[in-house]
């Protein structure tokens, strides 16, 4: 198993975190904002605010990509910070 993590600066606009792998792989998400009404969005390419979940000041979350899945986010407001663990099967 491969393990990344990065720091990912949100837009408003729906950006590439974890991109698309042959392997199952856990996405962990974490809102590194503490403030509130700040929040990150997620899914797939076409999330927005009014269409995709999000994730409150200083929540974590983790997801189970299945193969050929990749991962969106945004911010509402922009430059909200995400915390992004990626754990990918090597197969």
């Amino acid at each position: 198993m491969t393990m990344t993590n990065n720091i990912v600066t949100c837009t408003t606009s729906a950006q590439l975190v974890a991109q698309a792998s042959v392997n199952p792989q856990f996405v962990t998400l974490h809102n590194m904002t503490k403030s509130n009404n700040n929040y990150i969005h997620y899914g797939s390419a076409n999330a927005g605010t009014a269409n995709s979940p999000h994730i409150d000041p200083g929540e974590t979350l983790r997801l189970e990509l299945l193969p050929g899945e990749a991962l969106f986010a945004l911010s509402d407001p922009t430059g909200l910070p995400l915390g992004v663990l990626i754990q990918r099967y090597d197969g």
